[in-house]
């Protein structure tokens, strides 16, 4: 009777295979790992060898972990990332008939299959969990679709948190006679012989191997053959990224990268034009340099360039290009030039000091002192007359003695001796 029965199992094994045969086994002879081992005839590669005549624990032909553990995990490496179909399981039996009786099952209850690009199945997906099968009606083998992708394919159980559902073995186990990972012998084909290409835009050229829907697209594309482009203002993976409002056209960017198209507004740059200008510079995309006569050198406003803090010395207007006009002079040419100046109203820009002399009558760089008691004349150069009614005091400007000559002299500056007869 046991026999017949295997018998049966294996014809509906073999009925089952050519039911997809335009599928490949991806996993078979591919490496293969789990977290302990019961013994040498019982490696985790015996999962996907290719034999499963003999289901029996200790039969040298299925991957069996070691007693006494409280999870137990399996996993085969696919060899890259590659689509996948299903999954079928052949779990040991023992030779014997598989009902609610046969003690394996218990061992079997609660397991999950994961699929992940890393050998950590949490950074992948949950392709699988038995909440519901019993002793008497969990499947063996068991058919699992599983419509992702991953380089990955996990199986896992575990025996932390009691207590368990009823017919649950106390601990964890691996008895895996062969694990079957199905799908397009080549990525990126779907449909009846594998025959079709996957549609262009699908995330890494991987689709639903029947229906030719994309599991995922890539940037810049949605809809489930990815064969819409993401809506104005939106780009990137599932169009989930917005453009940035400060392209130069509001919101208009590429729809794969994000990169704003034309360029950024006064003020910003980078791809996205989410940075804003360095300082020392302004305008679109910051090509722009401020002004070095700008008060503050170099820095201005990053939208305008209109210098902040007013401009140096000598200089004038919102971005400080313009030199002070005739007659002015300093910061933001706000100075009157001295019209006691040598020519009166001119003077350097930038100091407002009197190019080259004074009015007669004035000294100091720019000309503001009178010329003290004793001088006079362009720049307070000359010496009043000694000759003078008063020593030493004369007319600033001219020289001129004020209040007449002493005894014996005469002119206006009193540089003239007087002339006496004989009596």
């Amino acid at each position: 009777m046991a026999g017949m029965v295997l018998l049966v199992c294996c014809i509906w094994t073999v009925l089952l295979c050519l039911s997809v045969q335009a599928y490949e086994n991806l996993a078979l002879h591919q490496p293969a790992w789990q977290s302990s081992t019961a013994g040498s005839y019982a490696g985790a590669e015996r999962a996907v060898d290719g034999l499963y005549t003999d289901l029996r624990w200790r039969g040298g032909q299925c991957a069996e972990s070691d007693w006494d553990q409280t999870t137990a995990e399996w996993r085969v490496d696919l060899g890259g990332v590659r689509s996948i179909h299903h999954i079928v399981i052949q779990y040991a039996t023992g030779n014997i008939v598989w009902d609610e009786n046969n003690f394996y099952t218990e061992w079997f209850l609660g397991f999950s299959i994961y699929i992940s690009n890393t050998t950590n199945k949490e950074d992948g997906v949950l392709c699988f969990r038995d909440t519901n099968y019993t002793r008497a009606t969990i499947p063996n083998p068991v058919n699992i679709t599983c419509p992702y992708h991953g380089r990955y394919v996990f199986y896992y159980n575990n025996r932390t948190h009691p207590p368990f559902p009823e017919g649950y073995s106390d601990d964890a186990y691996i008895r895996l006679c062969e694990v079957e990972v199905y799908d397009c012998p080549s990525p990126g084909y779907y449909g009846e012989n594998c025959s079709l290409e996957c549609p262009q835009n699908c995330q890494d050229g991987y689709c639903d191997s029947v229906k030719g829907t994309c599991l995922g697209c890539k940037p810049g594309y949605i809809g489930t053959r990815c064969n819409q482009e993401c809506p104005d203002e939106y780009h990137g993976k599932q169009c989930a990224g917005k453009c940035s409002l400060t392209c130069v056209v509001p919101g208009r960017c590429d729809k794969v990268t994000g990169r704003c198209l034309g360029g950024c507004q006064a003020g910003w740059t980078g791809n996205m034009c989410k940075e804003d200008c360095s300082d020392g510079q302004y305008g679109y995309n910051c090509v722009e340099n401020c002004s070095l006569t700008c008060g503050d050198s170099g820095k201005c406003d990053k939208i305008t360039g209109h210098c902040v803090g007013g401009c140096r010395a000598g200089w004038t207007s919102d971005m400080c290009e313009k030199e002070c006009g005739a007659g002015l002079f300093g910061k933001n040419c706000v100075g009157n030039c001295s019209m006691t100046c040598g020519d009166p109203g001119v003077c350097d820009k930038v100091t407002g000091h009197c190019n080259g002399s004074c009015l007669a009558g004035w000294e100091g760089n720019m000309c503001q002192n009178e010329c003290p008691i004793g001088l006079y004349g362009a720049n307070c150069f000359g010496n009043c007359s000694l000759t003078c009614g008063h020593p030493g005091k004369c007319d600033r400007v001219t020289g001129h003695c004020n209040g007449g000559c002493q005894r014996g002299w005469t002119g206006v500056m009193c540089e003239e001796g007087k002339r006496y007869k004989n009596n």
